[in-house]
């Protein structure tokens, strides 16, 4: 029997029928009694009300946002390699423009049952998005844990790339090099982690660039191909000799602009990256960029979801609304090189 049979028969939501099984207040007692009563006509015995939510099923739904980007099936593969170290199977959840929505994939999870469920790059990080379902599944006791940006009204337990450290770790190694005119070519501003990106920026050329405080232009765009080729072209012609990436596909765009544009790498135009994805160590140049510590992020996750799944006394989790901060690494290679000096 589900939450949804009960809460139709009582004539209530789902989330008031999660509070009265899990004995929480603020439910009164005249809706409380109407959910009891559907409960026992329903089958339920009352000792049966009061067990946990489901038997456990040894189920983690995993939902990625998109899986275009080289970043996001390595995020999945650690997730599934830390659940299964664990004794877990993954259930993956892959987004595409068009696609099955976040919503149907948690009503789907919902359905099997999952013992917990983790988001990479979800509606949590789009400051546009209605967050209504996750302040849900906060009601109904499903444990979850969000990776890549967090808004403050979604309380749940999440988990980021300090995308501030990597701006300042970008500029200070651009600005080293002799580069006045730094470029940051992100993708849109709806999104917690280009905010983040854009802000960290700022500051960092505030920082590391104190005598030319104009030095830093901002091109947004999509976090694509396509888009690191529109934004870097854009940067171009506003006289940059160095553009930060929001991903390392975005600064492959920005190396196929500037191939267009006549401007070799990193003779002319340096570019740095962001994610240290598959394969761009062998790109041509080798691409500098910015590693998010992708296996500490799944292990933290894992763990972090595990121990509301045991619900252990001993090890409680961190305050919902915690968020921890994972530090990048910068990665030099070849795309990057001294300003030039004509």
């Amino acid at each position: 029997m589900r939450l949804t049979d009960i809460a139709a028969r009582a004539g209530v939501s789902t989330a008031t029928v999660s509070r009265v099984l899990n004995g929480r207040p603020g439910v009164g007692e005249e809706t409380r009694a109407a959910v009891m009563t559907a409960v026992e006509e329903l089958g339920y015995t009352r000792a049966e009300a009061g067990r946990p939510r489901h038997r456990p099923t040894g189920l983690i739904g995993l939902i990625v946002g998109e899986m275009s980007n080289p970043i996001f099936p390595a995020f999945a593969q650690g997730i599934e390699h830390a659940a299964a170290g664990a004794g877990y199977t993954q259930l993956l959840c892959t987004g595409s423009p068009g696609g099955i929505s976040e919503h149907d994939y948690l009503d789907m999870l919902q359905r099997h049952q999952v013992d917990g469920i983790v988001i990479v790059s979800g509606q949590h990080s789009d400051t546009e998005a209605d967050l209504s379902r996750y302040r849900q599944l906060d009601d109904l006791s499903i444990p979850l844990v969000v990776i890549n940006g967090t808004q403050e009204e979604i309380r749940v337990p999440a988990l980021s790339t300090d995308e501030h450290a990597a701006m300042d770790l970008a500029v200070r190694h651009l600005a080293t090099q002799g580069h006045r005119r730094i470029g940051l070519a992100t993708g849109p501003t709806q999104f917690v982690p280009t905010l983040r990106k854009i802000e960290g920026f700022q500051t960092a050329v505030a920082r590391h660039l104190p005598q030319d405080p104009d030095g830093g232009e901002l091109a947004n765009s999509l976090f694509t191909l396509e888009g690191g080729v529109a934004a870097g072209g854009d940067l171009i012609q506003r006289g940059c000799t160095a553009v930060v990436c929001g991903s390392d596909v975005m600064a492959l765009g920005v190396i196929r602009a500037a191939r267009s544009a006549g401007l070799q790498v990193p003779r002319d135009l340096s570019v740095m990256g962001f994610d240290d994805s598959g394969m761009v160590a062998f790109t041509d140049p080798p691409l500098t960029t910015l590693r998010q510590p992708v296996d500490a992020l799944c292990r933290s996750a894992m763990a972090t979801l595990l121990r509301q799944i045991q619900n252990s006394p001993a090890e409680a989790p961190q305050p919902a609304a915690a968020e921890l901060l994972f530090e990048p690494e910068l990665v030099v290679r070849g795309s990057t090189a001294a300003a030039p000096t004509d």
